[in-house]
């Protein structure tokens, strides 16, 4: 057999069970929706997504998810916390977290400013995994910094830019997930007339 020939051959056997593999992966929606106080003290529902990947346990590859995206209720500042796989992981130790940002972030320990290298939200999972694609249902959300200022002027207007407060003790989260895509995926709403009244 010709080299040409040869090569084609052997491309044509592991693509084709790799084009037929590719769609053994189920996908997911993540959410959490619970109350918290924000650093204000005023009371906000907090909310957590994320996607995932899952593959068989016979697929040679692990599972992939994206960041977790932390959002609080008025609020303008949204948290993305990662992990290791992400580009976006920053430099601010191990694990799942989100770096603070020195302009925006304080640690509440010290009221020193936040770095780069400072975790401000961590996530804790009971199985001690290190990526998103291993939290399940039940985590533990560990937020050590606080807003700087909990509003910013942008375009000439104030917006609130305040987030779940501090605590030494961890928020435990119960997170549902449900099949991407299905009615149940859709993330539940924030009642924006509670912002409008504050």
């Amino acid at each position: 057999m010709s080299s040409p020939a040869y090569f084609r051959l052997m491309a044509s056997v592991f693509v084709v069970p790799m084009a037929m593999l590719s769609g053994c992966a189920s996908y997911y929606t993540h959410y959490a929706m619970f109350p918290a106080e924000n650093s204000a003290g005023e009371t906000r529902q907090v909310r957590v997504n994320w996607q995932s990947a899952e593959y068989p346990e016979w697929w040679p590859g692990r599972n992939q998810a994206t960041t977790m995206k932390l959002e609080t209720q008025c609020s303008d500042r949204v948290w993305r916390i990662a992990d290791s796989s992400h580009d976006s992981a920053g430099d601010c130790g191990d694990g799942i977290r989100a770096c603070g940002d020195p302009s925006l972030d304080v640690l509440a320990a010290t009221g020193s400013p936040a770095t780069a290298q400072s975790s401000c939200l961590t996530v804790k999972t009971p199985q001690g995994g290190g990526r998103v694609a291993d939290v399940g249902s039940r985590f533990e959300l560990l937020v050590s910094c606080q807003p700087a200022r909990a509003t910013l002027m942008k375009g000439g207007e104030e917006v609130n830019v305040d987030y779940i407060r501090p605590s030494s003790v961890a928020y435990t989260v119960y997170a549902r997930k449900v099949p991407r895509g299905s009615l149940n995926a859709r993330l539940p709403d924030f009642d924006e007339t509670q912002c409008l009244e504050d």
